[in-house]
Order: C-alpha cells, then sequence, then structure tokens
C-alpha cells in the first residue's frame, strides 16, 4: 500500500532534529509541523521573510496579512521574526539555515532537482528553490513516485529546467525512501519500502538507478 501525503510528511519529519532551523516548500511540506516529535524544537523559516511559522490557522485566527511563500496563511509562533525578504534570503544563502524539504516535479540520479516550471505553462509566484538548493546544507524531497500520467519522476536524466546540479539528499515518495551518503560522489540507496510495495514494483515504476544494501 503506497503511503499518502500524511505518510510522507510523517517520515520526513523523522528527519528534523531538535534546533534545526528549517524551510519548507508548498504542498507536503507543509504538512510536515503536524508531525514533529515530542520535545523536538524546530524553527521554520518560510522565505518571504518570517522566521518562526507556526501550524495553519483555525478559521477564527486567520489573518490574511500573514502568509508563507506559498501564499498560504499560517500563523506565528511567540518569539517570531519578520524581515524583509533580502534579509531572509541573506538567511538562506549564509548557509544559516540547516535543511530544505521541497516538492519536486523529477529527481535525476545524480541529484540534480527540477521543481520551478513545466516549459509552456503559467507559473505563477515563482519562489526561490534555486537559492535555497545552493544555500541550505540538506535537501530533502517529497513527491509522488509518478507523474499524473505514470511516468516515473525519479528518472536517470531531469527532462525539465533545472532547478539546481546535484543538489539532493534524499528523497521520500509515497513508494519508498532514497538516501545518499555524500552529495556528489555516491548513488542513492533504497533505504525504505512502503508497505506491500514490492522492490520489483518500485523498479517498474523507477527509472533512475539506486542501489539496493
Amino acid at each position: 500500500m503506497a503511503w499518502t501525503r500524511h505518510d510522507i510528511a510523517a517520515r520526513a519529519a523523522r528527519e528534523l532534529r531538535d534546533g534545526d532551523y528549517v524551510n519548507l516548500g508548498i504542498g507536503v511540506p507543509t504538512l510536515v509541523p503536524n508531525y514533529l516529535a515530542e520535545g523536538i524544537e524546530v524553527t521554520f523559516q518560510s522565505e518571504n521573510g518570517m522566521l518562526g511559522v507556526g501550524p495553519f490557522p483555525l478559521e477564527d485566527e486567520v489573518d490574511a496579512d500573514l502568509i508563507n511563500a506559498g501564499k498560504q496563511t499560517v500563523t506565528a509562533l511567540p518569539g517570531a521574526s519578520f524581515v524583509n525578504s533580502a534579509e531572509s534570503f541573506a538567511m538562506i544563502r549564509g548557509g544559516h539555515v540547516d535543511l530544505s524539504i521541497l516538492g519536486a516535479l523529477e529527481v535525476a540520479q545524480n541529484g540534480d532537482l527540477a521543481n520551478w516550471t513545466v516549459p509552456g505553462k503559467m507559473v505563477k509566484g515563482m519562489g526561490g528553490a534555486m537559492d535555497l538548493v545552493a544555500g541550505v546544507a540538506r535537501i530533502i524531497v517529497l513527491m509522488d513516485h509518478v507523474s499524473k500520467v505514470g511516468e516515473p519522476k525519479f528518472r536517470a536524466a531531469c527532462s525539465l529546467p533545472l532547478t539546481g546540479a546535484n543538489v539532493v539528499d534524499m528523497i521520500i515518495t509515497d513508494l519508498a525512501v532514497f538516501e545518499r551518503r555524500v552529495r556528489g560522489s555516491s548513488p542513492f540507496r533504497l533505504t525504505e519500502l512502503a508497505p506491500d510495495v514490492s522492490l520489483d514494483e518500485l523498479r517498474s515504476k523507477t527509472e533512475a538507478a539506486f542501489t539496493v544494501d
């Protein structure tokens, strides 16, 4: 049985460590804070200028002016800071964000990431993923294993315009988890399969090469 979006988010939350500063992309990554382990304190950053992003608001808490980079309304935790966009990106470019969890259109077996555009389609509110993948120490991608038309998204090489070359450290899909020990010099290895997903099924839906311990 493939993992749900919430299962994927919960698995990603297990990668967070006490004291981490973490940037979250739109979509499934925004569910990750719901599954933060008890006793773990993580500061979430949104590149539009918030440090200390809280959970999604209840209906009576919505403030239309308080949004994340994906234009979703959020809350601010006690002690949250608000800065301008230049200062927010200075945090990222200066290496002060430990981890970024992003969505993806495609990931290549060498760690290339494509997540910002499909040629010919309109792009609304283009974000700062190129800065994130260049300035953040660790990149985790959350995505469906195949596209809406059934094409593998973990590929031998990306066919879409790149966000960054050789930048992905871990991939969590609805079928499996892949990780590599050293960015740039080691292949992705399969570390987990979703329940009732066989290795043969995974291989049939994966174009990229990967190792199995």
